[in-house]
């Protein structure tokens, strides 16, 4: 069956999926977070809802891709440390879904992006530290993970937009580039898989949504090889930059659609 037929899209559409598709394999092994610009493409090119079932898996597997890659330089004392707080976040994420009709999550969607897009501008103006990851169970510590925590997982349920927030409690944390993304592939492989059956349930993903994802899976591999040849050479200031503007192009797109 032809997916591009199924889903009324375009070459020209196809083709902006694919590149989507690409930057999520760049930004696993590379930039983290910079997938919010495939984020904005998808929810623009689909409707919104089915946009986020669509992406999902193409996020894992660019998250098995980042596992493969940096497996080494993960802290599992922060993430068990999170993923309490996460889950939390995730049912409120899948409890909004279940009210919430394709123009209020295109609403959310571009109002999460403009918000993750600010959220990383204070964390690249105030995360100068580069020390140890902070492994202390203190009572701030704890406060922190959680706060860190709900937000990431309901932002990651709704939009897959919770590279921001992650990148920021890493950054705060004092991890140095390979432990940064060492860290963040376990957390959203491990945080991508658990939302597939609540996708599931909510019936973002199916045999359509899959088939689509068949076709545009061959596009993340190179964007993975691409980053990790990247990651030791890339002006990451000026990626980052790039990356904001155009998050907030598609946020501001996605409200006034």
């Amino acid at each position: 069956m032809n997916t591009m037929t199924l889903w009324h899209i375009s070459g020209w559409e196809f083709a902006a999926l694919a590149f989507a598709a690409l930057l999520v394999g760049f930004s696993k092994t590379a930039v983290s977070g910079a997938n919010t610009v495939s984020l904005a493409i998808f929810a623009a090119v689909l409707p919104a809802r089915a946009s986020t079932g669509v992406l999902l898996p193409v996020l894992i597997a660019g998250d098995v891709l980042a596992v493969l890659t940096y497996r080494r330089h993960a802290h599992w004392p922060t993430l068990w440390r999170l993923f309490p707080a996460v889950a939390v976040g995730v049912v409120a994420g899948t409890l909004f879904l279940v009210w919430a009709d394709d123009g209020i999550v295109r609403t959310s969607i571009g109002a999460i992006l403009l918000l993750m897009a600010g959220v990383t501008v204070w964390r690249r103006r105030t995360a100068a530290a580069e020390g140890k990851p902070d492994t202390v169970a203190t009572r701030t510590g704890r406060a922190k993970a959680r706060s860190y925590g709900v937000l990431g997982g309901f932002t990651t349920m709704v939009a897959n937009a919770g590279g921001p927030v992650m990148s920021m409690y890493l950054l705060s944390a004092g991890f140095r580039k390979l432990g940064f993304l060492g860290t963040s592939a376990f957390f959203f492989l491990i945080v991508n898989v658990s939302k597939v059956p609540f996708s599931f349930g909510l019936g973002l993903i199916d045999g359509h949504s899959l088939l689509l994802d068949a076709a545009l899976l061959v596009f993340v591999v190179p964007g993975a090889f691409l980053g990790k040849w990247a990651v030791h050479r890339i002006n990451q200031r000026l990626f980052e930059q790039l990356v904001i503007a155009a998050t907030v192009v598609g946020g501001v797109q996605l409200l006034v659609r």
